[in-house]
């Protein structure tokens, strides 16, 4: 409701929050970082590294138009949660292999007893 409203004004304020320029570049407000880490955006004045930061609204007006910036940004994106993905499978990997080192016990493999043969 709230993104609605604001992306419904007429006149946009020249300095923008981090969720507002999320909202005005068709993004969610998760991936602004990824997008100030790949220097695709620049906040304005000198933030401090996890303080609030404003965005000037016609540097988001320009890219917001130029298509060879979105698909950069939309590379970006794709490239962080790809790189998530390798490290939660090599994370998982490791803790399965981990586990394999460890003999299994009579009780986890099963009831602990053996058929007659």
């Amino acid at each position: 409701m709230e993104r609605q409203r604001f992306l419904s004004l007429r006149h946009f304020p020249g300095r923008l929050t981090a969720q507002e320029a999320a909202w005005f570049l068709g993004f969610s407000s998760h991936e602004i970082p990824m997008l100030l880490g790949a220097r695709l955006i620049k906040p304005l004045g000198h933030p401090q590294h996890h303080g609030l930061k404003f965005f000037l609204r016609a540097e988001l007006e320009r890219v917001q138009d130029d298509p060879l910036w979105m698909g950069k940004a939309c590379d970006v994106i794709v490239k962080y949660w790809k790189s998530q993905n390798v490290k939660k499978i090599k994370a998982v990997a490791t803790v399965r292999g981990g586990r394999a080192k460890f003999p299994i016990s009579s009780r986890s493999a099963g009831s602990g007893r053996r058929r007659p043969a």
